[in-house]
């Protein structure tokens, strides 16, 4: 029995798979158990932010693991606690959840909004405005937050409390607003909903509605988050400071973390025994993040993001079949003229490029320090893809 053969006798049929087995990494370069080699314009979606097994991270991570794998939240590391002021210092929040997940990260969020209101307002006001085409994860609770009908299925009852409204709506989100609102989640950039960024002017609107509401303004940043759109945070592009911020994806540079940052309004409204993550801020992921922020936040790093994402895109709108380009940075959606995107991203696979889909569009995530050798020889694999009759 094969590799996949024995894989797919074993694991729920969760994941559309390509037939590829994945035996080792190296920089920007995958390979798999035949020895092929294969470059990653997709981190992981977003996961693998410094790229295969990076020497500093790599050597952070094991020596976690032979100092301390693992205590339980009952008692301290001080790893944890160096992860934790890091990050509130280069984010500007005041305290920090950990967890696992982005979906663990947006479920906290939604706790920490409602307990914020009920604290103060008492039942009633626990609805949350999340926007139309949105995605916020696969628990029960983020699947009903999220804006896409085509999730809404098989798992009735879903959770209550989420009113959708449509992006760079105004009119559509004031028209939602009543006495029972306590949050507005969004994403800066739609990922998974085609890779769309909001206007500017209309996060802006949304900000101020909710600073005068008293309503917390909550942003999903699990996937634009930690300098994949050129800014530490996407919220910078957008001149605004949500109250709550979300991460996970390439927080730890593929080690499992999930964290929701909140500010002085609402930073002490989690109070003891209201939430909990059993592995959050696992000290091996700590130790990965560290090496994450300290190369993120390096000097001339998220300039290199965005002169790289400006490169990408550049070449990519001279190709034929392109028929324009989408996102920030370095998270890049390519929408197509004639060709799938499913089928796009399976012959660039055979020819040794690893590619993502959102929607009907090509999907790009490259690890953040690719170079711009790598990025050329994925740009001509994906060309000749694309010129293919």
């Amino acid at each position: 029995m094969n590799t996949i053969e024995k894989f797919d006798s074993s694991v729920m049929h969760t994941y559309g798979r390509f037939g590829v087995v994945f035996d080792k990494g190296e920089k920007r370069t995958a390979t798999d158990e035949n020895g092929k080699e294969y470059i990653d314009f997709g981190s992981g979606i977003g996961v693998n932010c410094l790229g295969f097994c990076d020497n500093d991270w790599a050597d952070a991570v094991c020596t976690q693991v032979r100092t301390i794998q693992h205590t339980s939240n009952y008692y301290y590391t001080k790893v944890q606690a160096d992860f934790a002021e890091k990050l509130c210092k280069t984010t500007g929040y005041s305290k920090i959840f950990f967890g696992n997940s982005g979906a663990e990260s947006n479920e906290c969020a939604i706790k920490l909004a409602r307990k914020y209101s009920f604290d103060k307002y008492g039942k009633g006001r626990h609805n949350i405005i999340t926007l139309v085409n949105s995605f916020h994860g696969r628990t029960l609770c983020t699947l009903s937050a999220t804006g896409q009908d085509s999730f809404h299925n098989y798992f009735f009852p879903f959770a209550e409390g989420f009113i959708n409204a449509k992006a760079n709506d105004i009119d559509d989100l004031k028209s939602k607003l009543n006495g029972t609102i306590c949050a507005v989640m969004l994403e800066f950039v739609q990922g998974e909903g085609g890779v769309i960024a909001l206007d500017k002017d209309y996060v802006k609107q949304v900000a101020e509605i909710c600073r005068e509401n008293d309503i917390l303004l909550i942003a999903d940043e699990v996937q634009t988050g930690v300098g994949r759109t050129g800014k530490f945070l996407a919220s910078e592009h957008f001149g605004v400071k949500p109250n709550v911020t979300t991460l996970a994806k390439g927080l730890a540079g593929g080690v499992p973390i999930g964290a929701c940052l909140a500010d002085e309004k609402c930073d002490d409204v989690l109070s003891k025994g209201t939430h909990g993550s059993t592995f959050g801020g696992n000290p091996i992921a700590c130790a990965g993040g560290n090496v994450v922020i300290d190369k993120v936040n390096s000097d001339g790093f998220l300039e290199e993001v965005t002169a790289k994402g400006k490169y990408i895109r550049d070449n990519l709108e001279t190709i034929d079949e392109v028929a324009g380009t989408s996102g920030l940075g370095m998270m890049i959606g390519i929408s197509l003229k004639t060709k799938k995107a499913s089928d796009v991203a399976a012959a660039a696979l055979e020819n040794g490029l690893m590619l993502l889909t959102a929607k009907e569009k090509v999907r790009l995530l490259p690890p953040l320090n690719i170079t711009y050798d790598e990025i050329d020889k994925g740009l001509e694999i994906l060309k000749n893809v694309l010129n293919s009759k």
